[in-house]
C-alpha cells in the first residue's frame, strides 16, 4: 500500500493564505472598519459628543490591533516574571 496526502497542496496553500489574510485584516480590515463605525455613528446620532467617543474608542482598537506583537511579548514577559518570583508563602501562618 502507499500511502497518499489527500489535500497536501492545499495544506500549504492554506497556511500561506491564512498568513496572508491576517495580514490584510490586520492592515486593511480594522481600519477600514473602525472609520466606519466612526462614519455611522456620526450619521445616525448626528452629535458631536456620540462621534467623539466612537472615535476614541476606534483609535483604541486600532491602536490595539497594530501594535498586538508588543502586546504578545509584553503578556509572555509578565506570564514568565510571576511564574519566576513567586511572593505565595506555602504553609500556614
Amino acid at each position: 500500500m502507499h500511502d497518499v496526502v489527500l489535500a497536501g497542496g492545499w495544506i500549504s496553500t492554506g497556511t500561506s493564505l491564512g498568513n496572508d489574510i491576517k495580514a490584510l485584516i490586520f492592515t486593511v480590515g480594522i481600519p477600514v472598519l473602525c472609520g466606519l463605525f466612526v462614519l455611522v455613528v456620526g450619521w445616525k446620532t448626528k452629535a458631536p459628543g456620540p462621534t467623539i467617543m466612537a472615535c476614541i474608542l476606534a483609535a483604541v482598537v486600532w491602536g490595539l490591533s497594530a501594535n498586538m506583537d508588543t502586546l504578545q511579548n509584553k503578556t509572555v514577559e509578565d506570564i514568565t516574571h510571576y511564574d519566576s518570583t513567586s511572593t505565595v508563602q506555602k504553609g500556614d501562618r
